[in-house]
């Protein structure tokens, strides 16, 4: 999945999106682990690899996306950040190396929907990975795409931005697609464009499973930017999944 047109207006689509909160599950999963270089798999418009940048990090941002990625490196030359920009499809990602932490969030392997291909994102994540580096991702839970997303719609009118937001149901349990139409504010004059987007999520067993037989050890799972277990439960809405590279 590629995000197209809608690149141009991300950052207004996304203004409520919890960045703060995945930076700060991140520092807390860390703890005192001393670590240095940070990958950030599907890292979109940088928000997250730039908030980690200001922390100390070395942070390398990869996305499939170019017009995201133009808009992350103009976002951190303006707040004078250095940070490495790549353009690799994850699955084929290649030429890491040296990675203390690779993270994955906003549900970014959900747009990865085959197991193949999430087993070889996983595979090619633990090889980038220094010995004893982590790998931290998050996906919407079976719940969430079940309960609250599929046959919904959902729409916004902003001061230069409205949009209409249907999800449908896919065939198979955890699967769903995203039919997006925008209208946009330009020149005093509204533009239309749509976007398309597929998404599927699967049990905890499977990401659980698929880790470890790439090599991962120690797999831990939590819930909803919480480290505290009461949180992850049957109705939970985003699953936080931290494995090792041991």
């Amino acid at each position: 999945m590629v995000y197209k047109q809608m690149a141009y207006v991300y950052d207004k689509f996304m203004a409520d999106a919890p960045y703060d909160e995945w930076v700060h599950f991140t520092q807390s999963v860390l703890g005192d682990r001393q670590i240095k270089r940070i990958a950030d798999l599907g890292c979109g418009t940088g928000e997250i690899s730039i908030r980690l940048r200001e922390l100390g990090f070395e942070i390398i941002g990869i996305d499939y996306s170019e017009d995201m990625l133009t808009y992350a490196a103009s976002k951190a030359n303006e707040k004078n950040v250095s940070v490495t920009w790549l353009h690799q499809d994850l699955t084929e990602m290649e030429g890491l190396e040296g990675i203390d932490l690779a993270i994955s969030y906003c549900d970014v392997i959900n747009y990865i929907t085959g197991k193949a291909q999430i087993k070889e994102v996983f595979r090619r994540t633990y090889n980038s990975l220094n010995q004893s580096g982590m790998f931290i991702f998050d996906v919407h839970s079976i719940f969430q795409v079940e309960q609250n997303y599929k046959n919904q719609t959902f729409a916004d009118v902003l001061e230069d931005m409205s949009y209409i937001w249907f999800c449908s149901e896919g065939e198979e349990t955890g699967e769903m697609f995203h039919d997006l139409t925008f209208f946009v504010l330009d020149n005093g004059k509204y533009v239309r464009f749509d976007e398309y987007h597929h998404e599927r999520t699967y049990p905890i067993s499977f990401y659980k499973k698929t880790l470890k037989e790439v090599g991962f050890t120690n797999v831990k799972v939590y819930a909803d930017f919480s480290l505290e277990p009461e949180h992850l439960h049957d109705q939970s809405e985003r699953i936080f999944f931290v494995a090792e590279k041991t």
